[in-house]
């Protein structure tokens, strides 16, 4: 199953106005960063989330039992800041581990927020049984077709934004944006995946030919700390010959202390991945080659910043 590039399109039209088109800047010649972390809620999981919301409403799915939703944090942030401002009531489940600040914001949003588990999976296994006891909607962090294509939009505002470009680097997670993405833009340019070496969902999955479980860690769990990649990101990159590359810890802390000391964008260590492949030599650009990183999330304590 993939996700096409109409409901993309539909997407982008159901959800203007009810999230940001965010700016993309020329840092260098040949670089462009496409600044996600200005999103509502400070990533891009707002896309996703309102079209999956407003998807829903148009179909009569969505009550007054509100919407319940399993997060490390940022699609939890979305889930609560789309429900509130459509009035209806969200509970995020995430795990006991989730940094305190993601979840202080989380019942500003006024959501209820249950935490549960060590991991993503846990906390989504709990977000299903609510589901199953309350009749709620169920808000996947990036494995449904809506939450897929509204993350697409963001590919779509690229196009028209940046110009003539090669290649875009994005984080992966779950893998939502990144199929979005793909969808969006994959007949264009060239989409490259990065991932933490510590949490390569999307890289173990290529190898054993599906996605497939395995263990999460490392700096930048909290937000990349999905056990598996999504079918819909797997099918996504098949479709559109998306490449993985793997970055180490040491890597992603120094590309994140990077784009606070050149360019004053605090990041947290998630959206410091795709930057990475670029600072540690991970991907070399070729002569001309016009790159784009997506810059996709804020949601970090900048008191850790260097």
């Amino acid at each position: 199953m993939t996700v096409s590039l109409d409901e993309v399109r539909a997407a982008a039209e159901r959800i203007a106005g009810r999230v940001r088109r965010t700016p993309v800047i020329q840092v260098a010649p040949g670089l462009t960063f496409k600044l996600e972390l200005l999103q509502h809620t400070g990533s891009f999981k707002p896309r996703g989330a309102f079209n999956r919301l407003l998807t829903a409403k148009e179909r009569g799915e969505l009550t007054g039992q509100g919407v319940v939703a399993a997060s490390g944090g940022n699609a939890g942030l979305a889930a609560a800041y789309a429900a509130r401002e459509l009035g209806v009531p969200a509970r995020i489940f995430v795990p006991v581990n989730a940094p305190a600040p993601k979840v202080a914001k989380l019942r500003t949003l006024e959501a209820e927020v249950v935490q549960v588990g060590n991991e993503y999976a846990e906390a989504y296994q709990a977000a299903v049984e609510a589901r199953d006891a309350s009749g709620a909607l169920l808000l996947h962090a990036y494995d449904q077709p809506e939450v897929v294509a509204g993350q697409g939009t963001l590919g779509l505002e690229l196009l028209e934004q940046a110009g003539m470009f090669d290649t875009v680097l994005v984080a992966v997670g779950g893998g939502g944006l990144i199929a979005g993405i793909a969808t969006a833009i994959g007949d264009n340019a060239q989409v490259i995946g990065v991932e933490p070496a510590l949490a390569q969902t999307f890289h173990r999955a290529l190898e054993a030919g599906e996605p497939v479980d395995g263990p999460v860690g490392g700096v930048a769990a909290d937000s990349l700390g999905a056990r598996r990649l999504g079918d819909l990101a797997f099918a996504a990159a098949l479709a559109h010959d998306v490449r993985s590359l793997l970055v180490d810890e040491e890597a992603i802390v120094a590309a994140r202390n990077e784009l606070w000391r050149e360019y004053h964008l605090a990041v947290e260590h998630g959206a410091a991945v795709a930057y990475a492949a670029l600072t540690a030599g991970v991907y070399r650009p070729a002569a001309g080659e016009r790159v784009v990183v997506v810059v996709c999330g804020a949601n970090t304590d900048p008191t850790t910043l260097t």
